[in-house]
């Protein structure tokens, strides 16, 4: 058991509702910390992850809200990832001289694991599970952590022994408690840049790139970044100071993967796949061994995910399609002209003109769930382009099944956010997934 946060009196800033939190928090308990939890969610919304950590003593609750005396008499403040950065309460912690740091990172600090680390605006989960399942196919023994549902990333300190490979997708937001502690991994991925979270970076995109950058920033002559052309560019042109790392550009590798046998669709995924076939290479694993766990690869749930086949109609949930873009190349890769698209959700602060366009051309019928996003998008469609908006998911399958026939692709790819008509973009996957199977 580590003993690092024995008796430590640390606020664990966020629990959330996804599994990590929760790990976090059971990690810590059992290392013998003096643990509160603080979280704006209420008791009610948290009840899953309260009853998980209810025959723990030694968690005290401020649920619904924060208190300044939680930031205050601490040991270590460990914050969640999407806490504001103007955050009245980080700021508490920095002027009562309280270490803030975040659980990702913490791990990454302590561990004698070897780091591969993922970022890049789309991509990262793709590619993350698909490094992750080329090392098993190798035998090698892997684990996964970061950006990954139901994982805490911390309470691998306690399973991951030296020289084992931890895989980690990292968000900006995680990268954040990398540059705080000046560390990156020895091997890291930038699939690639766009513009994402400018509500939560009030649209600073520079600001967005800086946190990201800290994925290579602190790596040393011996380790390695590996990205693409185009990133590699934006990367350059924005960060002025010299890259230490070996950098791996994947345009050679994806000259040669272009005709393996792939279960994965789309151009998109095409660089997706030689980014992490350049991460087994690096690595020394055979050429033949990759093409194996390419070709048995099925992908990762709520990314272009083929949910099921009714009567020749094909149901696709890309729930975590939270920008235009993505939901761009979900259409482009179908390559399909009879789309039943079913999109919209919240606005995160981005620009919908050329996914309107795309629709307008490409979606036989488009539903939209409503928000602040769907607005952008409605306002940027031609003016003679017929749409629907219903209210909730489970209205949206009823009107893409009943006007669906044989050939149809009904694909939820929402381009937007998911909060307020669900929990999370997750749980709009699932409702997705559960009305499709109501269906005859």
């Amino acid at each position: 058991m580590n003993t690092l946060f024995e008796n430590k009196k640390i606020t664990l800033l966020g629990l959330g509702v996804l599994g990590r939190g929760v790990g976090d928090a059971k990690f810590l308990a059992k290392a013998g910390a003096k643990l509160t939890i603080t979280d704006l969610k209420t008791s009610t919304e948290l009840k899953t992850s309260l009853e998980k950590l209810k025959k723990f003593s030694n968690i005290s609750y401020t649920l619904g809200k924060h208190k300044p005396s939680d930031f205050n008499n601490k040991d270590l403040i460990i914050k969640c990832a999407g806490v504001p950065l103007d955050s009245i309460y980080i700021k508490e912690a920095r002027i009562n001289k309280i270490p803030i740091k975040m659980s990702t990172a913490i791990f990454a600090k302590q561990t004698a694991a070897k780091l591969i680390g993922i970022t890049g605006t789309r991509g990262k989960s793709t590619v993350t599970h698909l490094i992750y399942h080329i090392l098993k196919t190798a035998g090698i023994k892997a684990h996964l952590g970061g950006n990954v549902k139901g994982v805490s990333t911390l309470s691998l300190l306690n399973k991951v022994k030296k020289n084992e490979y931890v895989i980690l997708e990292l968000d900006s937001w995680q990268l954040q408690g990398f540059g705080e502690d000046k560390i990156s991994p020895q091997i890291s991925v930038f699939t690639n840049f766009m513009p994402d979270h400018l509500n939560y970076y009030k649209g600073d995109m520079q600001r967005y790139l800086m946190d990201k950058i800290n994925i290579f920033k602190y790596q040393q002559p011996n380790d390695t970044l590996i990205t693409n052309k185009a990133t590699l560019k934006i990367i350059k042109k924005e960060y002025k100071f010299k890259i230490n790392s070996k950098i791996l550009e994947v345009e050679n590798v994806l000259s040669r993967t272009n005709l393996w046998k792939k279960n994965l669709l789309g151009s998109h995924n095409l660089m997706n796949i030689a980014m992490a076939v350049q991460v087994g290479e690096e690595i020394g694993i055979s050429e033949n061994m990759i093409k194996k766990a390419i070709s048995t690869f099925a992908g990762v749930p709520g990314r272009l995910e083929l949910v099921k086949n009714i009567n020749g109609i094909r149901y696709y949930n890309d729930t975590t399609s939270t920008i235009p873009e993505a939901t761009m190349a979900a259409i482009n890769a179908l390559e399909n002209k009879r789309i039943i698209l079913i999109a919209g959700g919240n606005d995160k602060n981005l620009e919908y003109k050329k996914l309107a366009n795309i629709i307008s051309t490409k979606v036989n019928k488009l539903i939209l769930l409503p928000g602040s996003a769907t607005k952008k998008i409605t306002d940027s469609l031609p003016k003679k382009y017929k749409y629907i908006v219903t209210e909730s998911m489970e209205g949206a399958v009823k009107e893409a099944s009943l006007s669906a026939k044989k050939g149809d692709i009904v694909l939820l790819s929402p381009g937007a956010a998911s909060f307020g008509l669900f929990i999370n973009e997750f749980d709009r996957g699932y409702r997705f997934c559960k009305y499709i199977n109501k269906i005859s």
